[in-house]
């Protein structure tokens, strides 16, 4: 017998209340009573051949608060009201099962529960009345809603906007905790959560146009897509699986092998977190499949600003930090790509919850440099200039004894590792003032210096892209410097210290907060009849560029994909 249940708890005393059952409705929607500060969501008995329950806790406007996912390997959440400061009295809890033997799949409406035991106001109804979830009468208000684009949204943490908004582009500043935010750009305020928060904060109107370009895979939004997306933004979820991950901002993108890269994580359009938040990207035909099912074991809690690496030698993906909200995180989660298992190390040692900051993977060590991290309220929060490494055979963090002329502290920040000996750090962040300086760690010596660099250099950003192209070559592209996001690519030279400024057609399109990689890939070459004995598979490099935002009110869910050889005979 199949005794498969989703239940609600509202409030620290509500008893539980089943709101999907194994041959009940598939779709259900909760009007949250206005005393009720806490929500807890919860599955029991055997989940079969379900997938997952997507849950979203909307408001008036049907617009997400906050959105979460049960899974079979991550079957409880809770939301508390001072944790989402957008929360209202006006509260409405969707929750939507997928996958399985559904009874009812009448996708058209959620079923509408008008009252929760015990705990529900006369008047509960009056806010969700059944005329306000008519499909027809719903979509009419949305498409007059057009102007709630601008709404200020109050927001505890600036850390989380991405560089892409509407309002007025002036450097981010710092705003104090709770404090109303004033617009919805991009980048105002991801690189320093306390500096950038600004930025942020007003990072959110993006949008997935659907316009192409030559080499792009994927969809780019256009100018005006901010509309389309605060329209799509306001309609229920809908329920077809995606076949490739929705637009976003403050994600990672890690190689595995020739022919994998794993994303994790990013925020997209009204700041919300991307309810597909694990894809794996198949590079032989470019495809996407949604991952975050695949793997046993607890996944890492939605957030941005955190860093991915993979270490080739144990075959294991590290996701360390990064911010949600007002939530900040110092965790470790492993992901063995052998067995397709997540673990949750237990660390010792001390390391500051931290975001926007870079991590480097050496000798199977972790180096996580600078990024923002939280203050107690009033104080805002700052930046680091610190070097932690994590030690995963010994599941400890510990501070080296480090010389030199050290980075001043700052955020959304890039490191390359050169030659398996150097760490090159560029650019980043620390309010007021944005970098374009370079710095280069010895990891033999353990020794910091300023580097000298000619050429035409980069102007200061954050939230840059970066990938090493060569053994003495690594790129950087777009940003954001405070007010825009940026288009232009620049190649670094190490062993002359130079910069050249390279224009890509594949790469003119501004955005930042934005994924780079380079993956070795499978090609052919043509042969002659002479050289018939010869092999003729080779591994060729391509470089991929996915996400980002370009401040205008656009993230971006486009995939390009550019040869490096061709980008290498170009400077």
């Amino acid at each position: 017998m199949d005794d498969f249940g989703v239940y609600a708890a509202f409030g620290v005393n509500g008893p539980p209340q089943r709101l999907l059952s194994a041959d009940g409705s598939s779709r259900v929607s909760v009007a949250v009573p206005p005393c009720v500060r806490q929500v807890v969501l919860f599955s029991s008995g055997p989940w079969g051949e379900r997938i997952c329950v997507n849950a979203e806790l909307n408001d008036a406007d049907r617009i997400p608060i906050t959105i979460g996912k049960l899974t079979p390997y991550n079957k409880c959440l809770s939301w508390e009201q001072w944790e989402e400061e957008t929360w209202t009295d006006s509260v409405t809890l969707n929750v939507t099962l997928e996958g399985g033997n559904l009874v009812k799949a009448d996708w058209s409406e959620p079923e509408l529960i008008l009252a929760v035991k015990e705990y529900t106001p006369k008047d509960t109804v009056a806010p969700l009345a059944a005329r306000e979830l008519n499909g027809k009468r719903k979509r009419e208000r949305v498409s007059e809603g057009d102007g709630d684009e601008n709404k200020v949204t109050k927001r505890g943490e600036d850390e989380n906007v991405c560089p892409n908004g509407a309002v007025e582009k002036t450097t981010p500043v710092r705003k104090a905790r709770g404090q109303t935010k004033g617009g919805q750009k991009l980048f105002s305020g991801g690189g320093d959560a306390t500096k950038m928060k600004g930025a942020g904060e007003r990072g959110s109107v993006l949008s997935n146009g659907a316009g192409e370009a030559p080499g792009i895979v994927g969809r780019t939004p256009p100018q005006n897509a901010a509309r389309t997306k605060s329209r799509q933004a306001k309609t229920p979820t809908h329920t077809a699986p995606l076949v490739s991950p929705s637009g976003r901002w403050g994600q990672t993108l890690c190689p595995i092998d020739a022919q994998t890269a794993i994303l994790i994580g990013g925020q997209g359009a009204r700041m919300q977190f991307c309810k597909d938040p694990m894809w794996k990207l198949c590079t032989e035909d470019m495809s996407w499949v949604a991952a975050e099912t695949l793997a046993e074991g607890p996944t890492p809690e939605a957030r941005i600003g955190h860093t991915v690496v993979y270490d080739p030698d144990s075959k294991r993906i590290f996701v360390f930090g990064g911010s949600k909200n007002k939530k900040w995180f110092n965790d470790v989660h492993i992901l063995d790509t052998q067995s397709w298992k997540w673990t949750m190390v237990e660390a010792q040692g001390k390391v500051p919850p931290l975001a926007y900051h870079s991590c480097s993977m050496f000798r199977g060590e972790l180096f996580v440099l600078g990024g923002v991290f939280p203050r107690p309220n009033p104080e805002p929060d700052g930046c680091s200039d610190s070097l932690y490494i994590f030690d995963p055979h010994l599941s400890i963090w510990y501070q080296p004894i480090v010389t030199g002329d050290t980075p001043s502290p700052r955020s959304g920040h890039s490191a390359c590792v050169m030659q398996e000996r150097k760490i090159y750090v560029f650019g980043g962040w620390d309010t007021p003032v944005c970098y374009n300086d370079m710095y280069m760690l010895d990891l033999g010596l353990m020794e910091f210096s300023a580097v000298k660099t000619t050429g035409k250099a980069p102007s200061p950003r954050s939230w840059h892209g970066s990938a090493v192209l060569s053994d003495t070559k690594f790129l950087i592209h777009g940003g954001y410097n405070g007010n825009n996001a940026l288009s232009d690519t620049f190649v670094f030279d190490i062993d002359t210290n130079s910069w050249t400024e390279v224009t890509l057609p594949q790469l003119s399109v501004p955005r930042a907060g934005h994924s780079i990689i380079t993956m070795k890939t499978a090609g052919h070459h043509r042969f002659s009849e002479e050289d018939e004995d010869v092999d003729t598979s080779s591994v060729s490099r391509t470089l991929l560029v996915f996400g980002g935002g370009d401040n205008e009110g656009n993230f971006f869910s486009d995939l390009t994909t550019l040869s490096v050889e061709e980008l290498l005979q170009a400077i």
